[in-house]
C-alpha cells in the first residue's frame, strides 16, 4: 500500500518527475482537465479541450475509475477529427480512502496528453465559419420557429 501512495504523489504531482521541470509542470496544470462522469456533458468536455488545445498547443485530459471511458472518447473524438495528436498516455492506480468503509480502495487512472495539429486552425476556423453561416440573421431571426404558431383552418 505504501507503494502505491508514492507512485500515485509522484504522477499526481510531477514535479518530482526528472523529465517534468519546472516550466512545464506550471503549463500542465494550466490546461489539465479532470473529467467526471456524471457532471458534465461529453461535449463540453470536448469544447473545453478544444479550447485548452487553442490557447496552450494541448491539453492533459485525466481520469479515476468509470470516468476513463470518457476520457478516451474525448480523445478519440479529437483525434478523429483532425484536432489533436496524442502525445502520451500514463495509466496507474491510486490508493483512496473508502468513506464509507473507512479503508483504502484503489481506483484506476488514466491520463491522456493531447498535442494541437497542423490543421487544427484551420478546421477550427472553418467549423466557426459554417456554424455563423447556419445561424439565422436579423431579418429572419425565428424563421424556423414562425411555422409552429400559425392557425389552422
Amino acid at each position: 500500500m505504501t507503494a502505491t501512495t508514492t507512485t500515485t504523489s509522484t504522477v499526481n504531482g510531477n514535479a518530482n518527475a526528472p523529465s517534468a521541470g519546472g516550466k512545464n509542470t506550471e503549463t500542465q496544470k494550466k490546461n489539465r482537465i479532470q473529467v467526471s462522469n456524471t457532471k458534465k456533458p461529453l461535449f463540453f468536455y470536448v469544447n473545453l479541450a478544444k479550447k485548452y488545445i487553442q490557447q496552450h498547443n494541448e491539453v492533459e485530459l485525466s481520469a479515476l475509475g468509470m470516468a476513463i471511458t470518457t476520457v478516451v472518447t474525448i480523445a478519440e473524438i479529437l483525434k478523429n477529427n483532425g484536432l489533436a495528436i496524442e502525445k502520451k498516455v500514463i495509466t496507474s492506480t491510486v490508493g483512496m480512502k473508502d468513506e464509507t468503509r473507512g479503508r483504502l480502495v484503489q481506483k484506476a487512472k488514466i491520463e491522456i496528453v493531447l498535442g494541437k495539429t497542423e490543421k487544427f486552425d484551420s478546421l477550427v476556423t472553418n467549423t466557426a465559419t459554417a456554424a455563423a453561416a447556419s445561424a439565422p440573421t436579423m431579418d429572419q431571426p425565428a424563421a424556423a420557429a414562425t411555422g409552429m404558431g400559425e392557425n389552422k383552418q
